[in-house]
């Protein structure tokens, strides 16, 4: 009986693990596939890339996973990304900004901080508007001077 019961829960766990992303991707706007608007973003440091692609994808964990690859004007592919949670701790990043991310917030507004090597490198806000089709990152150094306002638009599925 023991096994029955372990069984059954083993098996309603895994069948709600699809539905808890699914759940998530619902209520979370920042879900989906954002392409930079290279015009109405601004570039303070550095020079602005010729085009950047960023999806988001909800975790089973409730957390959120993010895959960006931004083409420099060099033609040089510069990929990054994360898996992290909005719960403020550090989380592996692969970037030229840092080795680890902490976000806090959610889906609609959200904090960040880059490091690298255990040293702060850079921190950006980002929010979504109400209809959720626009996302605005804005980019410091951690000394808090400005790196970049970078504006995405939500792509049609």
């Amino acid at each position: 009986m023991k096994h029955l019961t372990f069984a059954i829960v083993a098996l309603v766990v895994v069948a709600l693990m699809p539905q808890a992303a699914y759940a998530q991707a619902k209520k979370n706007p920042r879900i989906g596939v954002w392409k930079l608007d290279v015009a109405k973003s601004t570039y303070e440091q550095g020079h602005a890339p010729v085009s950047e692609t960023r999806t988001y994808l909800a975790t089973n964990d409730g957390g959120i996973q993010l895959t960006a690859n931004t083409v420099l004007p060099d033609g040089t592919k510069q990929p990054s990304g994360y898996r992290a949670k909005y719960d403020g701790k550090d989380a592996p990043y692969t970037s030229a900004a840092g080795d680890t991310i902490a976000i806090t917030g959610d889906g609609w507004a959200s904090d960040a901080t880059v490091k690298m090597g255990g040293k702060v490198t850079q921190t950006s806000h980002s929010a979504i508007s109400k209809d959720g089709q626009t996302m605005t990152i804005v980019t410091k150094t951690a000394a808090g001077n400005a790196v970049n306002t970078r504006v995405y638009h939500k792509q049609k599925k």
